[in-house]
């Protein structure tokens, strides 16, 4: 919390923004306004509101001190930066950025969310070091909802590929090196993405649909019919990282491609040993890489999915309840702050040797031994206050509803 200190022009928002992040890595079932503030000790949640709302502070400031704690506690030559989105379902019209979308979180089209993020993966650890909200075509079509949900009149559409790079432009431009980019399908099928990574000196392993057609010496084929013609002795038993089950092994293959442009254009096969699933991978570096670095780099993107599920788990992301942009990004960069710290303490435990008996500390044991630590007491005269107070608001609440439903009927 020292670090986003001077982010805070008085010191009231300051120590209620710490309360917060702690709420957030609380064991508290459910982490909103409400709920943090009672656990927090403060007698209404209006204070927690007024934080997310209106208080004075920058929250794309706070973002990049986000991004320089998780660089250089977590710092690795060798990581790799993970773009990828994930959605929140909502209910509702009013919520910024919400309509009726595709979230591979419900796995359906619902009235959903969505939000890109970039994850800083290394072997010390991984963590979000930049979001950006997607904001649909039918709201920054219309001037006054934008306006309404805290979005500047001006708001442009863009892409999450769009997004994406946005963030990745940042996050070099603040001076950090990386020597590789990872993500899906959505990504990858971007051709104006991958050309503005390579105009960078970024090399990138990029899913790409069996559909993708690729540049070869015969011309432009399509991923899955290059895939068919593969003799067996191309493909190799490789390891995609670690798992919590141990090694994820796959059959790999390497194609390379035709292309008149400075650096070096792969296709990357990826088959399950089991199912004989294939997947597929667009692949470019400046230099002559081995098949096993493509494979490593490949192997990251699962750790923006551990990352969410931690961010989600233990730090309340998606748990906001919050409708006008700034109190979103607000929300959504603080549990990013949360998760970092649970990240980094993980990193730095598991440089200490330990007893052999003993798994080392998770993020989610780090979280349970810091919540006991914490946890505010309170007596009996406050809790009681709580009650009332929430009873009183939801009397006031169903008042009015009932009065418009009575004026509109």
């Amino acid at each position: 919390m020292g670090r986003i200190a001077g982010r805070f022009t008085r010191v009231e928002p300051r120590l209620r923004a710490g309360r917060l992040v702690m709420g957030l890595m609380s064991e508290l079932p459910r982490k909103n306004c409400w709920t943090i503030a009672e656990w927090a000790g403060e007698k209404t949640p209006h204070g927690m509101q007024h934080l997310l709302s209106r208080a004075s502070r920058d929250a794309d400031a706070v973002r990049d001190d986000v991004r320089e704690y998780v660089v250089e506690h977590l710092h690795d030559d060798a990581a790799v930066l993970v773009v990828d989105e994930t959605g929140d379902v909502k209910k509702g019209t009013h919520t910024v950025g919400v309509q009726r979308q595709y979230t591979g979180t419900a796995g359906r089209i619902e009235n959903s969310q969505v939000a890109v993020y970039l994850v800083y993966a290394g072997e010390r650890g991984h963590a979000a070091v930049d979001r950006e909200l997607y904001v649909p075509r039918s709201w920054t079509s219309d001037p006054d909802r934008c306006r309404a949900a805290g979005l500047s009149e001006d708001t442009v559409f863009a892409t999450k590929p769009e997004l994406a790079r946005v963030m990745i432009e940042r996050f070099l431009d603040a001076g950090h090196g990386i020597g590789w980019v990872t993500g899906d399908e959505v990504y990858g099928g971007n051709p104006k993405l991958r050309t503005a990574l390579e105009k960078r000196g970024l090399g990138y392993v990029l899913a790409v649909a069996c559909s993708a057609e690729v540049a070869t010496e015969a011309g432009k084929v399509r991923a899955d019919a290059l895939a068919a013609k593969l003799p067996r002795r191309a493909w190799q038993k490789l390891s995609a990282g670690r798992g919590a089950k141990g090694h994820r092994f796959y059959d790999w293959a390497v194609i390379d491609l035709a292309d008149p442009a400075p650096g070096h254009r792969q296709l990357l096969i990826r088959r399950n040993r089991t199912t004989g699933e294939l997947a597929y991978y667009r692949c470019h570096s400046t230099v002559p890489v081995p098949l096993h670095a493509l494979v490593k780099t490949a192997g990251s993107r699962w750790r923006v999915e551990e990352t969410f599920q931690t961010e989600k788990g233990l730090a309340g992301l998606d748990e906001h309840q919050v409708r006008r942009y700034p109190s979103w990004s607000r929300w959504v960069t603080l549990a990013m702050l949360a998760h970092a710290f649970l990240a980094v303490v993980r990193a730095d435990e598991h440089t200490r040797p330990g007893p052999d008996d003993l798994k080392p500390l998770t993020c989610n044991e780090i979280q349970h031994l810091f919540a006991d630590i914490v946890r505010p007491l309170h007596d009996v005269t406050y809790r009681l206050g709580w009650s009332h107070w929430r009873r009183r608001h939801q009397a006031r609440s169903q008042t009015s509803h009932y009065r418009r439903q009575a004026a509109q009927t």
